[in-house]
């Protein structure tokens, strides 16, 4: 880390580091999930105190252009008029009933008039429950046990999914957790992500016994890593040559790199697909949809048990009937391509001019900046970039006025309300960061 940047975190921040201080003496860590502690970039995290548009504002007074926007849901900016207003309204009737209410089939519509492969679908409380559940739903179906999972891939922290994940595990350097029963991921099998080589032995070995594969169509817990040419087709080849379930975990890229999320743009049709981040808006939710022979073995139309109490509540129903509301507006997405576009260009053209070994991913309104030689295909790959210069980069461009995810095994974000002129003056901040690294 530079001197100056140090200075910087030292004057700039002195109610966050106070803040933090206090905070570790209460909760673990001083954060109440991993990756808040800045731990993959060093030092101590900054303490936010209100956000708007394409901005955060911290504790101590200093605005930042927000690249993370609560790990994904900002998608329309911070405080988007028509979400807080819904947001509003919908708490004046009350907060939580624990009974149906209109609100829920209301985003059900939605979710399903916009995601083809999903016909019914079941709301819980986040990405984890999702995750979890399909995976149920998909050995209940099955009446298989196994289930093929993809190294570095981060589907929530369920006991059988913590098995080589990606995110928060990857940046803390622990490639399993303690408190995980080795019974508990006997059935989960791993491969590289962009194997599928790999994936067919597996079905070759055990043909009568996996239930689902479940993947991100884009990996997005271990930087950015797009999927090779032919791996999800292949994927969607062998699940329905072997009866199993394809499973897609489209809770970061669901709504975001296009209305119907990565099977739209790839054109692949899953059996289920998890959701998250965007459909509640910003406030906690999830879901889990697809076919509808399948989803009818959830309880209490089946024999599948799931439940939650504050699932599909008012408060997240609104909150994601106003986002997908505005995103299924014409151009949303059209804008967000060439929001996107224009930053890549503008840092491609950065990392040229500079002559720095870094390699940049992007796909619709997501992006990662990896700090390594050769092109980032699978977890491996990424593990090997230079972690240690990522930091030194994270804490300039913080002192600059961007705010970055702090880890390199974190995705970047780019939300509608970003302008031109925010995305030019970022490309500018790399830059001058990028030439001070070089």
């Amino acid at each position: 880390m530079t001197q100056q940047a140090d200075a910087d975190r030292t004057i700039r921040h002195p109610r966050s580091h106070a803040l933090f201080e206090e905070a570790q003496t209460l909760l673990p860590g001083g954060v109440n999930s991993p990756v808040r502690a800045f731990r993959g970039v060093g030092g101590d995290p900054v303490f936010i105190d209100r956000a708007e548009g394409a901005y955060l504002y911290d504790v101590d007074g200093n605005r930042y252009l927000d690249y993370v926007q609560s790990w994904g849901p900002m998608i329309l900016g911070h405080v988007y008029p028509s979400v807080l207003a819904a947001v509003e309204e919908t708490a004046r009737r009350g907060f939580s009933f624990g009974a149906p209410t209109q609100a829920e089939s209301e985003l059900a519509k939605l979710v399903i008039g916009s995601v083809p492969s999903v016909e019914m679908i079941r709301f819980v409380n986040s990405g984890t429950e999702a995750t979890m559940s399909a995976l149920r739903l998909a050995r209940a179906y099955t009446g298989r046990s196994k289930i093929i999972k993809f190294s570095g891939c981060y589907h929530g922290h369920a006991d059988m999914l913590l098995v080589q994940a990606g995110s928060g595990v990857a940046t803390l350097g622990l490639p399993d957790s303690p408190g995980v029963p080795a019974e508990a991921t006997a059935h989960t099998l791993t491969v590289a992500y962009n194997d599928a080589n790999a994936v067919e032995q597996l079905f070759h070995t055990f043909p009568n016994d996996i239930a689902a594969i479940i993947v991100e169509p884009v990996a997005a817990n271990m930087g950015l890593v797009l999927p090779q040419p032919g791996f999800l087709e292949r994927l969607r080849e062998l699940t329905q040559k072997y009866h199993a379930l394809l499973i897609f975990d489209e809770v970061m890229t669901g709504f975001r790199v296009a209305l119907g999320g990565m099977q739209q743009r790839m054109g692949i049709t899953p059996d289920v697909t998890c959701f998250g981040k965007i459909i509640g808006g910003g406030l906690p939710v999830g879901a889990y949809g697809g076919r509808r022979e399948v989803m009818q073995q959830v309880a209490p139309l089946g024999p599948m048990y799931q439940a939650g109490t504050l699932s599909g509540n008012p408060l997240a129903m609104a909150a994601g009937i106003a986002t997908l509301q505005e995103l299924r507006k014409p151009g949303q997405y059209e804008k967000l391509e060439q929001k996107s576009e224009l930053l890549g260009e503008g840092i491609t053209r950065v990392l040229h001019d500079t002559g720095i070994n870094a390699q940049l991913q992007r796909i619709g309104a997501m992006f990662c900046l990896y700090f390594a030689q050769e092109p980032v295909t699978d977890y491996a790959s990424a593990k090997r970039s230079d972690t240690a210069l990522f930091s030194r980069y994270f804490w300039e461009m913080l002192a600059r006025g961007v705010y970055l995810p702090p880890s390199q095994f974190e995705a970047c974000f780019i939300s509608l309300a970003l302008e031109d002129a925010m995305l030019e003056e970022t490309v500018q901040s790399v830059e001058f960061v990028l030439r001070q690294l070089a």
